[in-house]
């Protein structure tokens, strides 16, 4: 049950961050966003294993949105949507200041955190960009420059 929390005094006007995803791919993906950024403040990863009781890990999800919101909102950043970590998110969207965005990846963790006093919806906004923008086929690129 991994539940990793990097927290330092932040800016108020900053969005804070959570990382919600099967097994330990959230915990990974902030600790390359440190390796790259630096230190990271506000966010949180909570990992979604097998043997995990779902109200325990709302619970958790509900903590860190309340511990991360300085005023300006949490954005939840999960793994794919339809999945559990996705289901338990979304159940945070009428009862706190979340916006959740689905399919998450280093491009779209960079930016967001590049990105933090950004208003919470653009921020959603610029995360699903920046996802989408960081999937490219190569080959295919460079085929299609050399024809």
């Amino acid at each position: 049950m991994a539940h990793e929390s990097h927290e330092t005094v932040a800016d108020p006007m900053e969005v804070g961050i959570i990382v919600v995803s099967h097994a330990d791919y959230g915990s990974a993906l902030l600790k390359t966003a440190e390796f790259i950024l630096g230190p990271l403040s506000d966010c949180s990863s909570i990992s979604v294993d097998i043997g995990q009781e779902v109200p325990e890990i709302v619970r958790r999800l509900k903590d860190a949105a309340q511990r991360l919101d300085k005023g300006a909102g949490v954005l939840i950043l999960t793994d794919m949507f339809g999945g559990t970590p996705t289901n338990l998110a979304l159940s945070l969207l009428t009862t706190h200041n979340v916006e959740v965005v689905t399919g998450v990846n280093l491009p779209m963790v960079l930016k967001v955190f590049s990105s933090r006093t950004t208003p919470l919806k653009e921020l959603a906004d610029a995360a699903s960009d920046a996802g989408i923008k960081g999937i490219v086929v190569p080959g295919a690129m460079l085929k299609n420059r050399n024809a």
